[in-house]
């Protein structure tokens, strides 16, 4: 067994478009988890990451109808802790020849693997991610957050107030309101369309019907931003399996083809493109990288997923990758645009707000789903391409999917 650490991310290329596909997802009971974890009946034990991490591969592993000995790698991504790759790999039964200790968030961890295929390295693999962010009690920003270790100054400018990323849509958000003249209930419609998605999802953490009056009505997290606005805080995995794609015929499920993947950083003063320029620069060009890369015009983009840590930051991406015009996200929303019948369906299973806080793989699994047509009574009818959006505060890495033959 040859461990592999993770490098840089793969840069775009028409020779890596379409090399691999996924050919397996499974996922926790991000719902029934959640309501166990909330009531913490008497003999409740939290889950453990390698737990939860056990539980996706088993499922994606049924799902993708191979036996456990063709699984020849296997990538982890643990967020907050837990067993190295060769551990996992024993623990999974597996014995594969190519291992990788991944980031924890979908933003690179996926072309990696992609890459990794493609140069012979592997013909299969699991890729594995989990987080027990409830169970370990983790929180985000206040007096004492440092950001995961990062120095207090650096990341989330702490000395200013901004102890959490809550803080730096606080800011975008109201300098939007103050520049195309949005109210709360405007952007409330983002949290109350992607919880009517969520509607359509039995495993969703979060079903219950949301209005406007409901999201106005819900406390403050950081002012202007309400509870609604910020997403959930629970404990999951997922687990994706990547094959050849000369190699998925025959399979059970129809592969998920990896199409175009792009990568941008920003650069220079990091306050003014966040806040002003919201990222635009900075998402446009990673899009153009991965349109480029997947042979699409952004007009055929049928199906978006983007990472809603926040409603703004996913109005962010929207207009930034020119899906809307600037200041028009929210009338998009608005509009019915972003539902399952809309013009662009947009987070279709609830996303990071409603459904699970799986840092972005949540995404890739709901796309996985859509673009095979096994999504239910969410189905977007005939998607055949798909564009997944990681953007953080200082970089952007979409990632473009194509439904297979």
């Amino acid at each position: 067994m040859s461990e592999t650490a993770a490098g840089p991310l793969p840069p775009p290329s028409r020779e890596l478009s379409c090399k691999a596909a996924i050919i397996g997802v499974g996922d926790t009971d991000y719902h029934l988890d959640y309501k166990a974890a909330r009531a913490r009946a008497p003999g409740y034990e939290p889950p453990s990451p390698e737990g939860l991490a056990k539980t996706a591969f088993e499922r994606a592993l049924a799902d993708s109808g191979l036996k456990r000995d063709e699984i020849d790698g296997l990538s982890i991504s643990f967020i907050y802790g837990g067993p190295s790759a060769p551990d996992m790999a024993r623990h999974l039964g597996l014995a594969p020849r190519y291992v990788a200790d991944a980031a924890g968030i979908m933003a690179g961890p996926l072309q990696t693997v992609c890459a990794a295929i493609a140069s012979g390295k592997a013909d299969t693999v699991a890729m594995v991610y989990a987080a027990s962010s409830r169970a370990i009690g983790r929180q985000y920003g206040g007096r004492t957050y440092t950001g995961g270790g990062a120095p207090a100054s650096y990341y989330y400018y702490h000395p200013w107030g901004w102890s959490s990323q809550a803080a730096h849509w606080a800011l975008v958000w109201q300098y939007y309101q103050n520049t195309y003249g949005a109210r709360e209930e405007d952007l409330g419609a983002v949290a109350v369309q992607l919880r009517k998605n969520a509607a359509l999802n039995p495993n969703a953490v979060m079903q219950a019907p949301l209005s406007i009056a409901d999201y106005l009505q819900s406390r403050y997290i950081v002012r202007p931003l309400h509870l609604f606005d910020m997403c959930l805080v629970n404990d999951g995995a997922v687990c994706l399996i990547i094959r050849r794609a000369d190699r998925t015929g025959g399979l059970s499920q129809p592969p998920v083809l990896v199409a175009g993947w792009g990568e941008s950083k920003v650069t220079g003063n990091k306050l003014d493109h966040l806040v002003r320029q919201r990222l635009r620069p900075t998402l446009h060009e990673a899009g153009r990288q991965a349109l480029d890369m997947a042979g699409v015009a952004l007009s055929g983009i049928q199906h978006f997923e983007g990472y809603d840590a926040s409603t703004m930051h996913l109005i962010s991406q929207l207009e930034g990758y020119g899906f809307a015009e600037p200041g028009g996200g929210l009338a998009f929303c608005k509009s019915g645009g972003m539902a399952v019948g809309g013009t662009l369906p947009v987070n279709t299973a609830g996303g990071m707000l409603s459904e699970s806080y799986m840092h972005g793989w949540n995404h890739v699994a709901e796309i996985t789903r859509q673009l095979r047509h096994q999504a239910g009574k969410r189905q977007i009818k005939d998607v055949e391409v798909s564009m997944f959006s990681m953007a953080q505060t200082d970089a952007a890495h979409p990632v473009i999917f194509r439904r297979g033959a």
